[in-house]
């Protein structure tokens, strides 16, 4: 397995290990980690913090001319929020742990240069899985259902 995608595994480990929603993201410059998150909307009370969100606020602040040799990584299709943040700083590379619990704006990324890699990771899949079946309300909270 990529050891980037394992990363952004460990990451959802850590939010659901915290009471949190399996979702871990990294962002990945130059062949480095440069950011790392996970999904802490619960743990911090927070209306924005998908793992995406996390992940780049954990980054810090990078050039413009940096984010455009950046590939991000993510256990889950990123949603509208997080691909708007995609496309705001031009990241040309979302690799994608699974999409088939959740499937956000993909066509929309693509139709706007993005490459996607959908991986379709069964660990991925599993965590989400077994949160959504154990926490429909608060997954439907995180989806804006």
């Amino acid at each position: 397995m990529d050891k980037f995608l394992e990363a952004a595994i460990e990451e959802a480990k850590k939010g659901m290990a915290k009471g949190g929603i399996p979702i871990g993201s990294v962002l990945i410059i130059d062949g480095q980690i440069v950011g790392r998150g996970h999904n802490q909307r619960v743990q911090k009370g927070s209306a924005i913090l998908h793992a995406e969100m996390d992940c780049l606020e954990n980054a810090g602040r990078i050039s413009a001319s940096d984010y455009r040799w950046a590939t991000l990584y993510s256990t889950l299709s990123p949603c509208d929020m997080c691909s708007g943040a995609v496309l705001l700083y031009g990241i040309p590379k979302v690799v994608i742990g699974e999409n088939l619990t959740f499937c956000g704006p993909e066509d929309y990324l693509r139709s706007r240069g993005v490459e996607l890699v959908i991986v379709d990771n069964q660990e991925c899949r599993q965590l989400m899985e077994i949160f959504i079946e154990k926490n429909p309300d608060l997954w439907n909270e995180d989806i804006g259902k």
